[in-house]
């Protein structure tokens, strides 16, 4: 008897160990056995304070997370299976205005249901601003960075409309950043973006690509905040980011520091017709392998040619801080003019041709017979750096140098060896 008695106390003292030990909750319902120890799910003290408002507690929380520095080196790929760990904010990653992120998916430019010159979403199509901010914009599919289209919102010249236009949200570049009309302190939204670029923007797509779940976080001052609102309705913040994950969501959320052109010079400088800007250094005229009155890069010379596209560009050429002037008579020939030329040493270049068409740096260097390279401005030798300014909206240009397409109120500066501390700008002669 007492031994069946002491055999039941002893079966029932095992189930009630096994019972307290085979849980593995301990009083936290949040973290999962197999998910607790493992930094790459995102389970770090930062997340743990996120709370249901999706913001973290801290933006520098990656220290202790042995995953964390990998994924701010690579922000493409700290993707991790899908979880309800709200993700960190990533140690900032230094970039460089004008530098390509992600991979390419979209064409350059607005859709054909975009903005195309017409009003969309109450914002018009008009001459450049005098003053912009920005925002920046990064699409993640599975894990993967898109990189954001160069041009949305922008529209090209034609012959009737000469200087073409520019939306007050547009892109310059693929480096993600949105550029925005700071002279009216408008509020801008990502939905009034979206409309302008004619791509959709919903629960289920973003720009074409569909995928489950869509989470948009929002870094704004340093705070990383999960928006959970209509995503068209998102005011976008001048200087922040804003990251939309598209399928498998990140563990860490990138965040950058931007190298930006530098500022303007509140002083802007007059350019007087026949006058002479910086100090001479080439002779006037085309070189001998420069245009001889034959078409070069498909740029006719002619007598008295019609000037029904009439458009002047500026460039001004720095050598370790010193300004070097612009040759006078390039492209103008005894016999004929070329349809890009100078008339002075102030820098501006005149584009004057009966036809429509796009014009180039490489040509104007071309007619005047001049080499022109990432380490080469006439002669002049060293790492080259260019800078487009569109009436008030800078940027670093990537690019080919040859490629930089020659439109009405556009200033180039080449900054060579030394980098200078301020863009200049101009008051200018001509009709703007």
């Amino acid at each position: 008897m007492s031994t069946g008695l002491s055999s039941r106390l002893l079966v029932i003292g095992v189930v009630l160990i096994l019972t307290a030990c085979g849980g593995g909750g301990g009083g936290s319902p949040g973290t999962t056995g197999s998910t607790g120890a493992s930094s790459a799910t995102g389970a770090s003290s930062a997340t743990g304070a996120s709370g249901a408002t999706g913001t973290t507690g801290t933006t520098g929380s990656t220290g202790s997370d042995s995953s964390g520095p990998a994924g701010a080196a690579s922000p493409a790929s700290g993707a991790s299976a899908p979880s309800t760990t709200t993700p960190t904010m990533a140690a900032a990653t230094p970039v460089i205005d004008g530098t390509t992120l992600g991979d390419a998916l979209w064409p350059a430019g607005s859709t054909s249901s975009g903005g195309q010159g017409q009003p969309v979403s109450g914002l018009n199509c008009g001459l450049r601003s005098t003053a912009y901010t920005y925002t920046h914009l990064s699409i993640y599919e599975n894990g993967r960075l898109l990189a954001l289209p160069g041009n949305v919102g922008m529209v090209e010249p034609t012959m009737a409309a000469q200087t073409g236009c520019a939306y007050p949200l547009h892109t310059v570049d693929s480096s993600g950043k949105i550029h925005m009309d700071a002279t009216t302190n408008a509020s801008y939204t990502l939905g009034q973006f979206f409309a302008i670029w004619g791509e959709t923007l919903d629960a289920s797509s973003v720009a074409g690509v569909t995928g489950s779940p869509i989470t948009i976080y929002l870094n704004d001052g340093g705070a990383l905040t999960k928006y959970t609102g209509d995503p068209a309705s998102l005011v976008l913040p001048a200087h922040g980011e804003v990251t939309i994950e598209i399928g498998t969501p990140l563990t860490q959320i990138p965040t950058y520091t931007w190298t930006d052109p530098p500022p303007f010079d509140p002083n802007p400088v007059t350019l007087v017709f026949l006058g002479v800007v910086g100090n001479n250094f080439w002779p006037a005229g085309n070189t001998s392998t420069g245009g001889t009155g034959s078409p070069v890069d498909g740029l006719i010379c002619a007598p008295n040619m019609s000037a029904l596209y009439h458009v002047h560009a500026h460039l001004a050429v720095f050598k370790d801080g010193q300004w070097l002037a612009m040759p006078a008579n390039v492209g103008i020939l005894p016999q004929c003019d070329y349809e890009m030329h100078t008339h002075d040493q102030t820098g501006i270049i005149h584009i004057e041709t009966p036809t429509f068409k796009r014009f180039t740096l490489g040509q104007f260097f071309d007619i005047w017979g001049q080499p022109l390279s990432s380490t080469n401005v006439a002669g002049v030798t060293g790492n080259v750096v260019a800078y487009i300014n569109d009436n008030g909206d800078s940027r670093r240009y990537m690019g080919d140098l040859r490629d930089i397409e020659l439109t009405s109120l556009r200033d180039i500066t080449l900054q060579i060896g030394t980098p200078i501390s301020t863009l200049s700008t101009y008051s200018w002669y001509e009709p703007r």
